[in-house]
C-alpha cells in the first residue's frame, strides 16, 4: 500500500510546468493501525468482538429497530462451573474450551453479519467462520448473541435450545473429554428495554435466573426480576456485614435417644438476627451465602461459636453431649480445614469425640478420593463424621464402606412419608440395616409426629431429632433444659406401642 503527496508549479500563463511529490510505502503503518483496531475491538483469545465493540453494535441495533419498528433479542450466555475446568485441567485447557465454545456458538445462530474482519492473523481467520447474529465475548466465560429482526420470542427460544444442545456435547481438549453446560438469559427489544445498556442488564438478570432454575437452561427476562435482583444485592451486602456486626447466632436442636428419652447431642443451626428484617430463615440467606462465597467465613464462625458454647456448658458442669456442625462444600474443600478444626478444639478445650461434622453425599462424592484424605485426617483427629441427607444424592456403596464415617443421617423427605408410603418405609429399613452391618449410628431428622417416631422405632432407628421433640433452641433455652436434666420419655411413651419395642431398638 502506498501514499502519494504532490504539489505543482505553474508558468506565467497559468499552465502547470512542473510537479513535485513523494511516494511512501505505508503498508507497515496500515497493518499496525489495523492491528491496533483489532486489539481495541476484538477479543484476542477467540477473535470475537469484545465488550466495547458489542456495546457499539447493540446501540446500532437499537437505532435500526427503532427506525424499522422491528424486534430483536439479546442473549447472555454463561458457562456453568467453568472455574472447575481451569482449576482441574489448567488455564491453557480453559482457553482452548473458550475458543471451541465461540465456534459452536457461531454455528447455532442464523447466517447474516460477519462478526470479525478478514486478516492474515489466525484470530481473524477463526472468527471469520463465526457468522450470524453477532456473537461476542464480554469477559471470562460470558458470551452474548444479538438476534436481529425476530418474528416472535420463540425464534430466540429455538436458538437458545440449539445453543444448549451444542454446549452439552463433549469437547475433546488435549486428550480429555470435557462436558460443560450453559445458562442463557434472553431479553427482547423493546418490551424488555429500549436502551442497549438496559437490554444487556436484563439479559444478564435472566441468565442468573436460569442458573437458579438448575443451570443448563434458558430463561426470558421478567420485569419483576429487577426488584428481585436489587433485593438480592442488598441482602448480599447486608450479609457481608452480619459477621462484623455480630448479627449471626446459633440455635441448637436436640437429638434424642429413643431408648432413654435423653438428649445425646445437638445440631448447631445458623440463624441471622437482622436489625430490620428480624430473624431471617436460613433458606433465605444460606443460598446467597453459598453463591457469593460468604459461606466459608460463616462456616468458620459456626465452628468457633459452637466450640465456645461447648466450653461454657463444660465449665458449668453440664453433660458432654455431641455437637454437630454442617460442612458446606467450599469449606470441605479448603486445604486447612483439618488444621482449623484442631486449633479451634484445642483453644476451647473441647474433646474431639464430642464434635460431629456433617457433610452431604453430594459433597463427598464430588471428589471422593480427595474427600477420603480429608475424612481420614479428621478421623485421626478423633472427630466424628456423619453423612447428612443420606439417600437423596448419588452415592457409591463401595466408597461408603471405605469412608471413615460414624453416622448416617436419614433425610427428612423419607421421614415425612414413613407412615403413608411403603417405599419410604422400606428405604429407611434398608438404611438402618446397612448402618448396622457397617456398625454405624443412624439419626432420623424431621420427626414431627408420634406416628413417625413409632414407625422409626419399629424400623430400628435409635436417635431422632425434629419438632416432635423440640424445635431449635437458643443457647439460653437449651442451657436451662440441660441444667434441669429434662428428658423426653413422656414423648416416647405417648406413642401407642409397648415398652418392649423400645428395648429392642439397636
Amino acid at each position: 500500500m502506498i501514499h502519494t503527496q504532490t504539489s505543482s508549479r505553474a508558468g506565467r500563463d497559468g499552465t502547470v510546468v512542473r510537479l513535485y511529490g513523494t511516494v511512501q510505502d505505508i503498508t507497515e503503518r496500515k497493518n499496525a493501525e489495523e492491528k491496533m483496531h483489532y486489539l481495541a475491538m476484538y477479543d484476542a483469545l477467540t477473535g470475537l468482538p469484545n465488550r466495547q465493540f458489542f456495546q457499539e453494535q447493540l446501540e446500532h441495533a437499537v437505532l435500526r429497530a427503532q427506525r424499522s419498528g422491528s424486534h430483536f433479542g439479546v442473549m447472555f450466555i454463561d458457562l456453568d462451573r467453568f472455574k472447575r475446568i481451569n482449576d482441574t485441567l489448567g488455564h491453557a485447557t480453559g482457553d482452548m474450551l473458550l475458543r471451541e465454545v465461540s465456534m459452536r456458538l457461531g454455528g447455532c445462530v442464523r447466517g447474516g453479519d460477519v462478526v470479525a474482519r478478514e486478516s492474515s492473523d489466525p484470530g481473524y481467520q477463526a472468527a471469520r467462520e463465526i457468522q450470524a447474529g453477532r456473537v461476542a465475548r464480554l469477559a471470562g466465560d460470558e458470551f452474548t448473541v444479538t438476534l436481529d429482526t425476530l418474528k416472535s420470542p420463540q425464534d430466540a427460544a429455538r436458538v437458545a435450545q440449539r445453543i444448549l444442545a451444542e454446549m452439552s456435547r463433549p469437547f475433546m481438549l488435549n486428550g480429555n473429554e470435557v462436558v460443560v453446560t450453559a445458562s442463557v438469559g434472553i431479553a427482547i427489544f423493546p418490551q424488555d428495554g429500549e436502551q442497549a445498556s438496559v437490554l444487556l442488564k436484563n439479559a444478564d438478570a435472566a441468565m442468573y435466573q436460569a442458573k437458579e432454575l438448575g443451570k443448563n437452561t434458558y430463561h426470558f427476562f421478567a420485569g419483576d426480576m429487577n426488584s428481585a435482583a436489587v433485593e438480592k444485592l442488598k441482602m448480599e451486602s447486608e450479609l457481608r456485614h452480619a459477621l462484623e456486626r455480630n448479627e449471626l447466632l446459633l440455635h441448637y436442636q436436640p437429638k434424642v435417644d429413643a431408648r432413654s428419652g435423653r438428649i445425646t447431642g445437638v445440631e448447631a443451626l445458623m440463624r441471622w438476627q437482622h436489625p430490620e428484617r428480624g430473624l431471617v430463615p436460613p433458606g433465605v440467606f444460606i443460598p446467597v451465602a453459598e453463591e457469593t462465597g460468604l459461606i466459608v467465613a460463616m462456616g468458620e464462625w459456626v465452628l468457633e461459636e459452637a466450640c465456645r458454647q461447648k466450653k461454657i456448658w463444660r465449665d458449668a458442669g453440664l453433660p458432654g453431649i455431641d455437637m454437630a456442625i454442617n460442612l458446606a462444600s467450599p469449606s470441605f474443600r479448603k486445604t486447612d480445614l483439618v488444621e482449623r478444626v484442631a486449633d479451634t478444639l484445642t483453644r476451647y478445650g473441647v474433646p474431639p469425640t464430642e464434635l460431629c461434622l456433617e457433610a452431604t453425599e453430594s459433597i463427598l462424592m464430588r471428589d471422593a478420593d480427595v474427600a477420603m484424605v480429608t475424612l481420614n485426617r479428621l478421623r485421626d483427629l478423633g472427630v466424628k463424621l456423619s453423612i447428612d441427607d443420606f439417600g437423596t444424592g448419588y452415592s457409591s456403596l463401595s466408597y461408603l464402606r471405605r469412608f471413615p464415617i460414624n453416622q448416617l443421617k436419614i433425610d427428612r423427605s423419607f421421614v415425612n412419608e414413613v407412615t403413608s408410603c411403603p417405599d419410604d418405609a422400606a428405604i429407611i429399613a434398608a438404611i438402618v440395616s446397612l448402618a448396622r452391618t457397617l456398625k454405624l449410628e443412624v439419626v432420623a431428622e424431621g420427626v414431627e409426629t408420634a406416628d413417625q417416631m413409632r414407625r422409626l422405632i419399629e424400623q430400628g432407628c435409635r436417635i431422632m431429632q425434629g419438632f416432635y421433640f423440640s424445635k431449635p433452641l437458643t443457647s439460653e433455652d437449651l442451657t436451662r433444659l440441660l441444667t434441669r436434666g429434662t428428658d423426653f420419655r413422656a414423648k416416647l411413651f405417648r406413642a401407642p406401642f409397648a415398652a418392649a419395642e423400645l428395648a429392642q431398638v439397636a
